[in-house]
C-alpha cells in the first residue's frame, strides 16, 4: 500500500472517478459499483465523506446522488448498512452544483447552485477555498477542468471488469493528453485499485517537437 506525498490543502481540486478496467463509469444491467463494492471499500468511503471536502458535481450527478441519497435514509432502502450510510452521510457533505437547468432552491441539504461560467468560478473556489475539493461523478465537468489545468489531483478506482458490450459512459473520450505521476496507490478487499495522481495536460506528445 503506497502513501500520498502530500494530504490534499485548501484549494487543492482532486478529479474523483470509478471506472471499469476498459475506462466505463457503468454498465447497463450491471448493479453499482459492478456489484464489487466489500467492507474495505466502503469503510474507506465512509471515511472519505468525513473529510472537509468541498464536492463539485453538475446537475446529472446531482439528481441521481440527491434520490439515492433520499432513499438511503428510508427505513426500507435496500441499501446495505455500509452502502446506506455513504448515501445519507452525503447531504452533510458541502456541495457546489453547476447548472443551467436546475431551479434555486435546491432540496439536498448543504447544495449551492452555480449557474455562470464553471471554468470562471472553480478557479475562484480554488484561490479562496478553506479546505479541499472534489469531484463526483459529472464526467464532462471533470473532462473540462482537467483541459483547463485546474485539477491537482486525478483519483481513479478501478474495478476488475472488462464491460465492452454493455459499458456506458466512456470516460476518457475528449480528453487532452495528460501526463500521471503516480503519488497513491491501494488495494481494497483484494480486488479493487486505488490509483492517484498528479496530472498534467500535455500540448505535445513527450519527445515530439512542439507544434
Amino acid at each position: 500500500m503506497g502513501e500520498a506525498r502530500s494530504e490534499a490543502s485548501s484549494g487543492d481540486l482532486m478529479v474523483d472517478l470509478i471506472i471499469s478496467l476498459d475506462g466505463y463509469a457503468s454498465a447497463e444491467g450491471w448493479p453499482g459499483w459492478w456489484g464489487l463494492e466489500g467492507p474495505e471499500y466502503l469503510a474507506w468511503l465512509a471515511q472519505e465523506g468525513e473529510k472537509d471536502y468541498t464536492v463539485l458535481l453538475g446537475a446529472n450527478t446531482y439528481r441521481l446522488m440527491s434520490s439515492m441519497s433520499e432513499a438511503a435514509a428510508a427505513e426500507s432502502s435496500g441499501f446495505s448498512e455500509d452502502e446506506g450510510a455513504s448515501l445519507t452521510g452525503l447531504a452533510a457533505v458541502p456541495k457546489v452544483v453547476f447548472s443551467s437547468t436546475l431551479q434555486p432552491p435546491l432540496s439536498w441539504p448543504n447544495s449551492e447552485l452555480v449557474t455562470g461560467d464553471v471554468l470562471k468560478a472553480v478557479a475562484e473556489m480554488k484561490r479562496t477555498a478553506t479546505g479541499p475539493l472534489r469531484t463526483l461523478g459529472s464526467l464532462s465537468l471533470c473532462r473540462s477542468l482537467l483541459a483547463a489545468g485546474l485539477v491537482d489531483r486525478f483519483r481513479v478506482v478501478v474495478f476488475p471488469v472488462i464491460t465492452g458490450r454493455t459499458g456506458r459512459e466512456r470516460i476518457y473520450d475528449g480528453y487532452p493528453d495528460v501526463s500521471l505521476e503516480m503519488v497513491d496507490s491501494r488495494t481494497f478487499d483484494g480486488r479493487l485499485q486505488l490509483l492517484e495522481y498528479v496530472p498534467t495536460v500535455l500540448s505535445d506528445p513527450p519527445g515530439s517537437a512542439p507544434t
